[in-house]
């Protein structure tokens, strides 16, 4: 945007200008060392400098040097999730029905009806994540029957949490499942009193039914996985997101499915930096994975936009428990030790870096007592680094353990979803450090802060945040008392130097500081000054990654990279976009999707078509009307 008060200085042949320059900011660098700024200068990629007068950077000024005013805004350090499973969202962004964000079930069931009429044949509508049946003024779910009544010939599938999935009929009958289909281990197909099954699947502990059943869903051709992959980047672009962990996943196999991503980063076309870890996929083929994996790759092969960080969330299958709170606490098989030591031994020779995904303590507490073991031999940690994901029961003395050992936590916003579910299981008590975040940092062991999303929790890191600072579920139940909570600014640096701390990379991104990543983001809202209950409407407006503007709105739009149309033509992120933020773009694309549905049917009726349905009754189902 043109921008005066700053003039540029003659052409300098030795090329020293800024690419960038940012002024009338209110810069939180992050950086004890120097917290503050009101300007700053990017070149090839990094901070060149920070001022506090912004005419100091009229000597760094050219005429090539793009100017942008940061309008008195808010700019914080590019956000870096911890655990998100960005790459396998990635491939599916664009077939995905979010509901994140979204106020009301009567909305949301709008949308699943609108989409029913743009869905062609063949095609599934998938809800994945994102979203409770707290965050809706109903406060509650969908019925089965609704989901019938908004769409009777399209199969809706629905994930809530690791919890449960709903299918409507045409989903049920897509899926192949009929009354003499058996229940799989650990969940279980809900079936009426003719024994057919209703279209509730229920994880009984475990989410396999669930995952394995979105699988059978129609999947994207290698061209419509890059173009979904990124346009879910920029969709986490859009909230500040500069750098994500990947922490691979479930129905992830390397390396078929990291292709797209290597693709991109080849070409140069993503625009946030990814640190990927390698989960084996089979039980029983662990080892097998580790070391084929150990024998070919490295952690830190790669760039800075891409590049493998380590082994996990899983090392091998029986070690690792359920996030269910719906459920009891699965009690894991015994013996598995052995197993899940070779693993460890084998990665620690080989100096990987590994996580872990442990909900209970009661896992934390085995998987120690194996990293003892091999320290008493003198093999760990071995100068490798290594964290433990989730951790929400985890017991102060687990938390002393595992600072013997020189681990970190990545801790997620779990709770801000199931909380309310934890609570009425286990009581207030316990819910009151779940997980006991202040007792980690007060230990000095690196925290990091993500979501785990794209199957739990929204991918928004400023719902997150509002949780660590708040202790309140997106549907407002508190869970934590004050003594659990964070300030603002240590909640930020969870998710900036955290996640930076976790991959080594410390020394170049998490704060802005001289020579550190040009990695930022321009804020909609004061994250310091707004209300709490405004922090979950917090986005950028301006995102900057290594120098690069990747996303741009309000009076920025047009400054960012432009990308190939959302495609196929019928994905809901066509007509409804990611996030239902509470901006006007999502709110738009809501009321024109609505209006040119109707319109459209108006206009066939009046062209006398047969068959025109009159207008689309109310999907909610009458046993909710009252």
């Amino acid at each position: 945007m043109p921008v005066a008060g700053i003039r540029p200085a003659p052409r300098r042949p030795d090329g020293s200008a800024a690419d960038l320059v940012l002024r009338n900011a209110k810069v939180f660098t992050g950086d004890p060392a120097r917290p503050r700024a009101r300007a700053l200068a990017v070149k090839d990629g990094r901070i060149l400098a920070l001022c506090d007068d912004e005419h100091e950077l009229a000597g760094l000024t050219g005429p090539a040097t793009r100017v942008v005013d940061a309008l008195g805004r808010r700019v914080v350090p590019g956000l870096n999730d911890s655990h998100l499973h960005v790459i396998r969202g990635g491939l599916n962004y664009v077939l995905e029905l979010r509901w994140d964000g979204v106020r009301s079930l009567r909305q949301a069931l709008a949308m699943l009806r609108e989409q029913a009429g743009r869905t062609p044949r063949g095609q599934w509508i998938r809800v994945v994540g994102g979203w409770t049946a707290e965050q809706f003024a109903e406060r509650r779910m969908p019925t089965v029957a609704e989901l019938n009544a908004a769409a009777p010939d399209t199969p809706v599938f629905v994930l809530h949490l690791y919890q449960s999935a709903l299918m409507n009929r045409a989903a049920v009958r897509a899926a192949g499942y009929t009354r003499d289909t058996p229940d799989p281990l650990g969940g279980q197909i809900v079936r009426g009193r003719d024994g057919e099954p209703t279209g509730v699947l229920l994880a009984a502990p475990g989410a396999l039914l669930l995952y394995s059943t979105l699988a059978k869903a129609p999947a994207l051709d290698e061209a419509g996985r890059r173009t979904s992959t990124r346009h879910f980047l920029r969709e986490l672009n859009r909230f500040g997101l500069t750098s994500a962990l990947d922490a691979a996943g479930g129905f992830q196999n390397f390396p078929d499915d990291y292709a797209t991503v290597v693709d991109l980063a080849r070409a140069g076309e993503l625009s946030l930096r990814i640190a990927y870890y390698l989960f084996p996929q089979t039980a029983g083929q662990e080892l097998a994975d580790l070391r084929r994996w150990t024998a070919t790759v490295r952690p830190g092969d790669g760039d800075e936009w891409l590049r493998l960080a380590g082994a996990g969330e899983n090392l091998t299958w029986a070690a690792a428990d359920f996030e269910n709170f719906a459920q009891p606490r699965p009690t894991l098989p015994d013996g598995y030790e052995a197993e899940f030591e070779q693993a460890v031994r084998l990665l620690t020779e080989h100096g990987w870096d590994f996580r872990l995904h442990a909900t209970y303590d009661e896992t934390v507490r085995r998987d120690l007592a194996v990293f003892e073991k091999l320290a008493a031999e003198g093999l760990f940690p071995g100068g490798g680094r290594w964290l433990f994901d989730h951790a929400e029961t985890v017991s102060d003395h687990s938390l002393d353990r595992i600072a013997a050992l020189g681990g970190a936590v990545s801790v997620q916003n779990r709770m801000s979803f199931q909380g309310t579910v934890f609570l009425d299981r286990y009581g207030a008590e316990a819910t009151a450090r779940t997980p006991p975040v202040r007792a980690m940092l007060e230990r000095g062991l690196t925290v990091a802060a993500g979501t785990d999303a794209t199957r739990v929790s929204s991918y928004n890191p400023w719902v997150a945040l509002h949780w660590l600072v708040t202790g309140r579920t997106v549907g407002g139940t508190a869970l934590y008392p004050a003594a659990n909570l964070l300030e603002r600014e240590e909640a930020l640096g969870l998710y900036t130097r955290g996640g930076a701390r976790l991959t080594g990379e410390e020394d170049v991104k998490g704060i802005l500081r001289e020579g550190f990543y040009a990695d930022l983001a321009v804020l909609s809202q004061d994250y310091f000054t707004v209300p709490d209950a405004a922090i979950p409407d917090i986005e950028s407006v301006l995102t900057v990654v290594g120098g690069r503007i990747v996303h741009a709105e309000a009076e920025y739009a047009g400054l960012d990279e432009v990308l190939p149309p959302v495609a196929p033509a019928w994905s809901p992120v066509a007509r409804f976009g990611g996030y239902a933020g509470s901006g006007p773009r999502q709110a738009e694309a809501m009321a024109e999707a609505v209006a040119e549905s109707e319109r459209h049917r108006r206009w066939r009726a009046a062209r006398g078509e047969g068959g025109v349905p009159g207008p689309a009754p109310d999907p909610v189902d009458p046993c909710f009307a009252h």
